[in-house]
């Protein structure tokens, strides 16, 4: 197979996961927002035990970090429309439309990266027991939305790697 043809199919595939991922986490918070819709942080006082200065904390915190995401998003949503129309209706991986994949790639990986060091500054807001286990949460949900995919790509079962 064309090496070109592999790279852009397993960058598809991870956008693929990342979207899922995403999917469950805005599920799950949309689940826990209608449970009570003035408040969209009730899910962590509830699922983390936490106390009121706790939740301040958190809440600022959350605030804070709501229009850097934003800004990610829309870098990540203004570079695939680049790489959208760099390929076109091509049939061929041009090295332009390598790069726009790339510079996707790239932003999504800050993106990943902002993320998990949101989720650390938020755990530590929390008792350490309950900020070790949401950061665990935090970064499974975050990180490992694209293993499934890529171990029934791959055959790797996780265990033993196979060459």
């Amino acid at each position: 197979m064309n090496r070109s043809f592999v790279i852009l199919l397993g960058a598809l595939a991870l956008g693929a996961a990342i979207f899922a991922g995403s999917y469950f986490v805005a599920q799950r918070a949309s689940v826990m927002c209608c449970a009570s819709p003035t408040d969209d942080l009730i899910w962590l006082r509830t699922e983390f035990h936490l106390g009121d200065a706790e939740m301040a904390r958190i809440r600022e915190l959350h605030e804070g970090y709501l229009p850097k995401c934003a800004e990610m998003c829309a870098k990540i949503a203004a570079k695939k429309h680049e790489l959208e129309s760099v390929l076109g209706s091509g049939t061929n991986l041009t090295a332009e439309a390598q790069a726009k994949l790339n510079e996707v790639a790239e932003l999504r990986a800050q993106c990943q990266a902002q993320m998990l060091q949101h989720f650390a500054t938020v755990s530590q807001a929390m008792p350490p027991e309950e900020g070790r286990r949401y950061l665990a949460e935090m970064q499974k949900i975050t990180l490992g939305a694209h293993e499934q995919t890529e171990q029934s790509m791959s055959g790797d079962t996780g265990h033993e790697h196979h060459h």
